[in-house]
């Protein structure tokens, strides 16, 4: 099974908690797009372990939560409490909740693992009250083409990469596309782009990755949306 994080669950969980890419970087780019969530209905989409949940919650949001792996939420539910509102639900499919239920869904790098964004983005949308906000975050889609400096940049293709969390190896597969392609597919699901982001890491971040960000002031990972519905 591709992207089986049932597998790794708890390597990837424990790797990301205090990692440069996650916990200085992804995490607090997406709160800080998120702003004062204090109140607000939150979906998190793809949620894994819960460490985002934690933080829109410590923040005043009302949060639900759900993830493709049972193994993941059970995770999550360690982190967060037996009343934490998790469920298992895939993206890809039609998800468990009314229209209009949330002010925000955040799905962070979450849809590049999908080769067609039509459904899961109309699902988001219906999920979302008028004017309510989708925050992402995917690869950025020049990384396809760096990691394969021979590939078509414009072609929507399929690509692997391996990792190793926490001591245990793990192959990812991803979809890549051009930047036009996911803008016109947000358009296409009634989404206005409101911010295209290229964070900085957060402060704290050179002093804890001296070597890693040796000479950069930034680095290329992810691209951060904001939507508005």
């Amino acid at each position: 099974m591709e992207n089986d994080y049932d597998g790794f669950a708890e390597a990837y969980a424990a790797e990301s908690e205090n990692s440069l890419i996650n916990a200085y970087y992804t995490r607090p780019a997406i709160l800080n797009l998120a702003g004062d969530v204090a109140g607000r209905r939150i979906l998190d989409a793809g949620c894994g372990a819960g460490p985002l949940f934690e933080s829109l919650r410590e923040r005043g949001a009302i949060v639900t939560g759900f993830d493709a792996s049972a193994k993941m939420l059970e995770l999550a539910r360690k982190r967060l409490g037996d009343d934490a509102a998790l469920q298992v639900a895939d993206i890809g499919a039609p998800l468990p909740f009314p229209d209009g239920a949330f002010d925000d869904v955040i799905a962070v790098l979450v849809l590049h693992y999908l080769e067609d964004w039509t459904a899961p983005l109309a699902e988001i949308r219906r999920v979302l009250k008028p004017g309510g906000r989708l925050i992402m975050a995917v690869n950025h889609p020049l990384l396809f083409k760096l990691v394969h400096p021979d590939s078509d940049y414009f072609k929507t293709a399929k690509w692997s990469d391996e990792y190793t969390f926490n001591g245990r190896k793990a192959v990812l597969t991803y979809w890549h596309r051009p930047l036009h392609a996911m803008t016109d597919a947000f358009t296409a699901a009634g989404f206005r782009t409101a911010v295209i982001s290229e964070p900085h890491p957060a402060p704290g971040a050179h002093e804890r990755f001296p070597e890693e960000l040796a000479g950069k002031t930034a680095f290329l990972s992810f691209l951060f949306f904001v939507l508005e519905a």
